[in-house]
């Protein structure tokens, strides 16, 4: 049975890079009718943070991206969470140095410093020396009942390690060239590979996905593997998502983190839509297609290891797109749903009469209230200075409430003819206007706006222009 995972550190809001991962690895499970994991890494106690694993599911849930076995739903290979398995880690750290394939290390942290510092100054990559590599048995013994030890990885000295990339051609490293890496640390927690092997390996991942920046280091992965004598997951790494200046996609940009999308307007599966054109093409080359056409359509084999560009323009005309074809009383609900979640509570059957308004022009969720604001309250500025035109307003209060059947098509035949006795351009008349009844320039079409709010209304806010 096909099982993927995806191996989250708690350390912040969740990152959209993590959410592509994760993506991709629920996809192949599911069109392989296979499981799909999620892990807490959180061993590194430093960056943890204490609400982030809460904020890791709050995003997997807004995406559905529901998980068959993890913290919050348990399962067969529990815990999945990396800081309740410490004994599990101890366990195969010892197996290792009883192989020979470890060994212990007592280095104070100075002596480390001090070693890297003379590396780096002779112009040496600040790799382990090995100090603590062939310390005698009984010394061992000796020094782990009185020292603070770790145990690190023992490379073979001269010997080539392969790394078979399913989406690339074999990658050779040197054991020379590789670090003598801790696997557990002197607190008992494990480090990344050390933990990443053995829980991949407990947990019958069989395809391990993640991001190319991994694959330097994936020597340790693959002795780790020939250590134990395990069978290695099938490896996938995925390419580096850039912005359009073909920068890295950095934590440090506001719009990395999940939270941002959210909180834009942006649906959550147009996003996995985008996603899905990240280092994959649709056969026919279509831009925009379901969920469901991706699971069934997907391959891991297929993803392109070229870096893909992340263009945020390219996914707010995509979040438009999905927004027109949309029901009507669809994107009224997402509207409703959006705002409420920032405590702004709007009159749905109002909501409603705007949409076939807005439905065309708007790009993401959050564009709706600044376009349509002027519906709920009256404008508290006008973007045109109106105190020079009283006496247009009088008029055109007046011949508003001539109107009796307060219809889009009586009040534009009633307006053209206001605009033709003003002696002024339809343009400018228009213009002063529009202003007047939303505070805008631009705006939803004038005369449906003006059906919408009413009759009253509209004339009580031109009137306010005449004092």
């Amino acid at each position: 049975m096909v099982r993927t995972r995806a191996a989250i550190s708690p350390t912040g809001y969740p990152h959209i890079g993590t959410i592509y991962q994760a993506w991709f690895d629920y996809a192949f499970a599911k069109k392989n009718k296979g499981q799909f994991i999620v892990r807490i890494e959180d061993t590194d106690k430093d960056r943890t943070v204490a609400d982030a694993e809460e904020k890791v599911f709050a995003a997997l849930d807004w995406f559905n991206l529901m998980e068959d076995e993890s913290p919050r739903k348990g399962g067969s290979y529990a815990p999945y969470r990396q800081s309740e398995r410490l004994e599990i880690y101890k366990k195969y750290a010892l197996e290792l140095v009883n192989k020979g394939k470890a060994y212990y290390c007592f280095c104070s942290k100075e002596r480390l410093d001090e070693m890297r510092q003379k590396k780096q100054k002779e112009g040496k990559v600040p790799m382990y020396d090995k100090h603590c590599r062939n310390l005698a048995k009984e010394e061992v013994q000796e020094r782990i009942k009185k020292e603070s030890w770790v145990i690190r990885l023992r490379v073979p000295e001269n010997t080539q390690i392969i790394m078979k990339d399913e989406l690339r051609k074999e990658i050779v490293f040197q054991s020379n060239d590789v670090d003598e890496q801790v696997l557990l640390k002197s607190d008992g927690y494990p480090t990344y590979f050390l933990a990443v092997v053995v829980d991949d390996h407990l947990m019958g991942v069989t395809h391990m996905v993640r991001g190319e920046e991994w694959l330097t280091s994936s020597a340790k992965i693959i002795l780790l593997y020939d250590f134990l004598d395990w069978k290695k997951p099938l490896f996938f790494h995925t390419p580096i998502i850039r912005n359009p200046d073909k920068s890295k996609f950095s934590k440090r940009q506001g719009h990395t983190n999940v939270s941002w999308y959210q909180e834009q307007g942006f649906l959550p599966e147009v996003v996995l839509n985008y996603l899905s054109l990240m280092g994959w093409s649709h056969p026919k080359g279509k831009e925009i297609f379901s969920r469901e056409e991706f699971i069934q359509l997907f391959d891991l084999k297929d993803i392109n290891v070229a870096a893909p560009i992340f263009d945020l323009k390219k996914l707010e005309w995509m979040n438009g797109m999905y927004i027109r074809k949309s029901q009507k009383s669809k994107v009224k609900s997402q509207i409703v749903d959006f705002y409420k979640k920032q405590k702004v509570i709007f009159d749905e059957v109002l909501v409603e009469k705007t949409i076939p308004l807005i439905q065309e022009r708007i790009k993401k969720l959050s564009d709706y209230l600044p376009m349509c604001e002027f519906f709920f309250k009256p404008p508290e500025k006008y973007e045109i200075d109106l105190s020079g035109k009283k006496e247009l307003f009088k008029q055109i209060s007046k011949d508003l409430e001539k109107i009796k059947n307060w219809t889009v098509d009586n009040i534009g035949n009633q307006l053209v003819q206001t605009a033709k006795n003003s002696e002024l351009k339809n343009s400018e008349f228009f213009m002063l206007l529009r202003v007047a009844i939303t505070g805008k320039k631009i705006s939803p079409p004038l005369n449906e706006s003006m059906e919408i709010l009413g009759k009253e209304e509209c004339v009580k806010r031109v009137k306010e222009l005449t004092g």
